[in-house]
């Protein structure tokens, strides 16, 4: 009976791979697995300081625009009182702070492009169309 691919469409004779799972192909499997997952989580991160750079940018946007006068900063769930100008530092401390985050995902993301890389490479080698390591 014909084999079935992980997308359920059935693979013919000459796809066929009967090579047999190793010890050290499971490994390999699993780590691009936890990669995956890592991916992920390291774009959902990157995605929520992308934004939250965007919010801090509009905030010191509307700093530049003010009078001079004091405002209102937020910290967690307090407000405090501030000058414009110690406000202004506060925001580039931050942008500062999370961009360099940003930086660390970023960089994070490319090794682990990477090494999933080379694991397909090797598990396709290995295996042919009979796994799949594509994201739907």
């Amino acid at each position: 009976m014909p084999e079935a691919n992980s997308e359920g469409m059935i693979l013919t004779k000459d796809e066929e791979n009967d090579a047999e799972v190793r010890r050290e192909d499971q490994d390999k499997i699993n780590e691009f697995g936890q990669l995956n997952a890592r991916l992920h989580e390291v774009r959902a991160q990157s995605k929520e300081l992308k934004e939250l750079l965007e919010k801090i940018d509009d905030a010191s946007t509307e700093l530049m625009m003010g009078s001079g006068s004091t405002v209102m900063l937020c910290l967690g769930d307090a407000l405090f009182e501030s000058t414009e100008e110690d406000a202004t530092e506060f925001c580039e401390a931050e942008v500062e702070r999370h961009q360099a985050a940003l930086d660390g995902l970023d960089s994070e993301e490319g090794e682990i492009l990477e090494r999933m890389a080379g694991l397909k490479k090797v598990l396709y080698g290995r295996f042919g169309k009979s796994i799949n390591l594509e994201e739907k």
